[in-house]
């Protein structure tokens, strides 16, 4: 079997012209993540990323489609005045998957999280789904019950998401067995060790391998066809020029834990401020490895779209 073509996107959505044609043709489009550029860097890293993952995108043959709501609207591809918005305000809210009914109902603008991307991206018809990092069960979710819709959201929302695998401030072994029971596959690219964000290892199997664009892209056409309604989990770990060795991140994001803890910082808040913080204790290296690894899986992202679109 071949995966058949995109649906037409929903109705509610705005659907920018070039996103739209490429997707009535056929051709290959990549989902990308607006909370990466309104909460994941500092200005003007961010909108700079932004811009340069876009192009990556496009020099791989696929359309670039990053996911915001604006005014109250889902908005499936951005113009660069927009980009440029969601890095500078910021006052614009993280909106999870929880949050887009109040966000469109208010009217207001929403930068969209992995979830709420890939809950977009699908009503879009959007299967391939670039970020940087993916949610998970934070460190110490056994008393505060702290853990990501990312995971539930794998779970019910058929959308391939290519990361370079589980933020490391979170208990990455505690994300993988939720997401085994949450019957994501979980799937290292090129790799047999589940990468942890900064590191190309975190010392867990990851429980699937592929090695290239086309068996992840067969892998993400059987997923589809078979109907089993979960997303997959595309971990591409960092090239190893980039990456910031696990003894000496460990040791700044035990500091970022205690400095949270002592300030207080909980729910959707932490993540951007740990992230924040490791690029203030890490002198700016914890920015450099990230803007790396997210230009790394839009590569990765992009040859994967192509062969996917090549399969249909």
């Amino acid at each position: 079997m071949t995966t058949a073509a995109p649906a037409t996107p929903h109705p509610m959505l705005a659907v920018a012209p070039e996103v739209r044609d490429a997707l009535a043709e056929g051709r290959p489009v990549v989902a990308l993540e607006s909370t990466i550029i309104s909460h994941g860097m500092p200005y003007p890293q961010n909108v700079g990323m932004a811009r340069e993952v876009e192009q990556i995108v496009r020099d791989g043959g696929a359309v670039p489609a990053t996911v915001a709501i604006l005014h109250g609207r889902p908005t499936v591809g951005l113009t660069d005045d927009e980009l440029e918005m969601f890095g500078a305000d910021t006052a614009i809210r993280k909106v999870s998957v929880r949050d887009m009914a109040h966000v469109v109902a208010t009217g207001v603008h929403g930068a969209t999280t992995v979830a709420s991307t890939m809950r977009i991206a699908a009503l879009a018809g959007i299967s391939v789904f670039v970020t940087g990092g993916l949610g998970g069960v934070h460190r110490g979710a056994e008393s505060s019950m702290d853990v990501s819709a990312d995971l539930t959201e794998l779970s019910r929302t058929p959308v391939a998401v290519i990361s370079a695998g589980v933020k490391s401030i979170l208990d990455i072994a505690r994300t993988l067995e939720a997401l085994e029971t949450l019957e994501v596959p979980v799937v290292g690219y090129g790799t047999d060790d589940f990468p942890s964000f900064f590191s190309r290892s975190s010392g867990v199997a990851v429980p699937m391998r592929v090695d290239t664009p086309e068996e992840a892209a067969r892998l993400v056409a059987a997923q589809l066809d078979l109907g089993l309604g979960a997303g997959i989990s595309i971990a591409n770990p960092v090239p190893v020029e980039d990456e910031m060795a696990r003894e000496d991140i460990d040791g700044v994001i035990a500091q970022a834990l205690a400095d949270a803890d002592a300030r207080g910082v909980v729910g959707k808040d932490i993540t951007p401020y740990l992230l924040g913080r490791l690029v203030e204790l890490s002198d700016g290296r914890s920015l450099e490895t990230n803007l790396a690894l997210v230009r790394n899986n839009a590569r990765v992202g992009t040859a994967i779209a192509v062969a996917l679109a090549a399969l249909r």
